[in-house]
C-alpha cells in the first residue's frame, strides 16, 4: 500500500476502542455477540478508511498489564479460550496502525492521544468499539470538550444491553453533537466531504 497522503486541516481519524479484548469480565459473555457483529462493521469501515488514507488508531485497555505493549496485549486477548478471539481475528492491528494504551475509560486520559491527533492534523473523529456506554462515551465526551467533530456509527459500537447502547447514542447525539448514522447509511466519503461544524 502507498504511504498515506499528507494530512490536511480538518482531517479525520478512525478510532477503534477496546476491540482488542478478551471479554473476560462480568458481562463479557453478554457483550460478545454484539461486539462480534460490530467488529465486522468496523473491519469494513477500516478497509474504506485505508482506501481514503484515513489514519487508524487503536485505543485500548492494557488489562492491568502495565509492562505490556501492542503485541503482548494482542497475544493475551487472542489466547486459546478467549471470548474475544473472533473480534481480534477480524481486527488485528497492522504495523501501520497507531496503538494507544489507555489506563482508564477515556482514550484521552493519561495517554498520548492528545499529542498524536494534532500531529496528524486531525480535527474530526470516527469512534467505534466497546462499550458504547462506557469507554466510547467517555472518549466522546473528552473529544467533544476538545472541539473534535464526531461520528459514532451506531452499527460499529456495542454494549452489554441494547437499552444501554440506545441511551449512550442518544447522549452522544444530544450532548456531544455526534453524528450517529450507521456506517452503511452514511458513506465514509460523504463524512470526509462534510464541512467541519
Amino acid at each position: 500500500m502507498a504511504d498515506a497522503a499528507e494530512p490536511t486541516p480538518g482531517a479525520t481519524a478512525l478510532l477503534i476502542i477496546d476491540m482488542i479484548n478478551d471479554l473476560d469480565f462480568e458481562g463479557g459473555e453478554q457483550l460478545a455477540p454484539a461486539a462480534e457483529t460490530a467488529a465486522g462493521r468496523i473491519r469494513a469501515l477500516r478497509d474504506r478508511a485505508d482506501s481514503a488514507d484515513v489514519p487508524v488508531i487503536y485505543v485500548n485497555d492494557n488489562f492491568g498489564r502495565w509492562h505490556a505493549e501492542r503485541s503482548s496485549i494482542v497475544d493475551h486477548c487472542r489466547r486459546e479460550g478467549s471470548r474475544g478471539a473472533a473480534m481480534i481475528a477480524a481486527l488485528e492491528p497492522r504495523e501501520r496502525d497507531y496503538f494507544v494504551v489507555k489506563p482508564q475509560f477515556s482514550g484521552f486520559y493519561a495517554t498520548n492521544l492528545p499529542v498524536v491527533l494534532p500531529q496528524l492534523g486531525v480535527s474530526r473523529l470516527i469512534l467505534t468499539g466497546v462499550a458504547a456506554d462506557i469507554c466510547v462515551l467517555f472518549t466522546a465526551a473528552d473529544a467533544h470538550m476538545r472541539d473534535y467533530d464526531l461520528w459514532v456509527p451506531e452499527d460499529t459500537v456495542a454494549s452489554e444491553r441494547a437499552e444501554h447502547l440506545d441511551w449512550a447514542l442518544e447522549l452522544m447525539r444530544k450532548s456531544m453533537c455526534a453524528e450517529t448514522a450507521a456506517s452503511e447509511a452514511l458513506a465514509l466519503e460523504a463524512w470526509l466531504r462534510r464541512e467541519k461544524a
